[in-house]
């Protein structure tokens, strides 16, 4: 009864030697400056710090000493997305600092080179839900508990129709084995680290020394992130979303080769077309581009000299690497029926008169 209780919100005592992360936190008054700003983000860092310190330790409280656990969880949870949405908006300067760099970063602090830039979320009650796991939070409108369901749907979608287009002649049965390797909780996860998803995530602490939960949490943030840019905007959302992915999953896409059905398009068509002193070269129509870390894409046409044609342009294709890249071009041209046709009946017409 003569005890006074300590408060949730006090910070954690020094030992007159040690530091700890909340040393330097101070209130500083609001400046346009851009020196200011950065004090003032700082702050802004120190105190979720905080607060995210405040939900863990009440999730995983397992006494009853403090009567109002419940009462400081959600105060705390409340609090924390409030001032995420706060950080960056602060003053004009700070919304052009934001605008001026990329909007998530990896979670070795660097931004990752090697994927598109991540679409921004424009509803900042739909981003804070984003981050925000059932687990720390009784409202379901307040978590990813509802739009990764959608995020899952529209991921399905956008991929099938990825592959639909990509490849045109394999079998349903393929279709789902590469939508499988692009949507899978691993290939999710691993997006939403390199973004740095994961570290803006509110999760109940049990879950990080949890690995197969952990990445399956991951892969749900990242399918809530791409429901919320759809959901954020009515008009464009979707589109953009389809984009970004579509750029992303294009790398590993190629990295699959393509499928066995069409890895004969060259021998096909020389078997067409192919005769004594025919040509059929496979030059490079331009330089490669660079997509990533070691990662190009060649672009090769297919050109025809004989039967009556000299350098004919028959089909361009590109590809990870030439030969993928050359078979491509050569299935094009098979696809341009008229004109193989064409070939065939002079081919024919030179036999006979030989």
């Amino acid at each position: 009864m003569g005890s006074k209780r300590k408060s949730v919100f006090s910070l954690p005592p020094g030992d007159g030697q040690k530091k700890t992360k909340y040393d330097n936190f101070h209130v500083t008054k609001l400046s346009p400056s851009a020196e200011n700003q950065q004090g003032n983000n700082n702050d802004f860092a120190l105190l979720r710090t905080l607060l995210q310190d405040i939900i863990k330790n009440n999730v995983s409280l397992k006494s009853r000493a403090v009567a109002t656990n419940a009462d400081v969880l959600t105060a705390a949870t409340e609090l924390d997305a409030a001032l995420h949405r706060a950080e960056g908006s602060i003053s004009p300067t700070a919304s052009r600092l934001k605008d001026a760099t990329p909007p998530l970063q990896a979670s070795n602090g660097r931004v990752d080179p090697f994927l598109p830039q991540i679409p921004p979320i424009l509803d900042s009650i739909l981003e804070s839900a984003v981050f925000t796991h059932p687990g720390v939070s009784n409202n379901n409108a307040a978590t990813y508990d509802r739009l990764e369901v959608l995020g899952d749907a529209y991921i399905e979608l956008i991929s099938t129709k990825l592959i639909w287009n990509k490849f045109q002649d394999i079998p349903s049965g393929r279709i789902s084995q590469i939508r499988e390797l692009l949507v899978k909780n691993e290939t999710l996860s691993d997006y939403a680290t390199r973004y740095g998803l994961d570290r803006k995530a509110s999760v109940p602490p049990d879950y990080l020394k949890q690995p197969r939960r952990w990445v399956k949490t991951k892969a749900d943030i990242f399918e809530a992130y791409v429901a919320a840019v759809v959901l954020s905007d009515p008009t464009n959302g979707y589109h953009v979303a389809e984009e970004w992915l579509t750029q992303l999953w294009l790398p590993k896409i190629e990295q699959l080769g393509q499928p066995k059905s069409s890895l004969h398009a060259k021998e096909s068509l020389a078997k067409k077309i192919m005769g004594k002193g025919i040509k059929l070269n496979y030059v490079d129509e331009r330089s490669p581009a660079q997509r990533g870390r070691g990662v190009q894409t060649y672009f090769i046409g297919v050109y025809l000299t004989g039967w009556g044609w000299n350098h004919k342009h028959l089909g361009s294709g590109q590809g990870s690497n030439k030969a993928i890249a050359g078979d491509e071009a050569a299935q094009n041209a098979l696809l341009n029926e008229s004109l193989i046709d064409e070939i065939i009946e002079a081919k024919k017409s030179h036999i006979s008169k030989a």
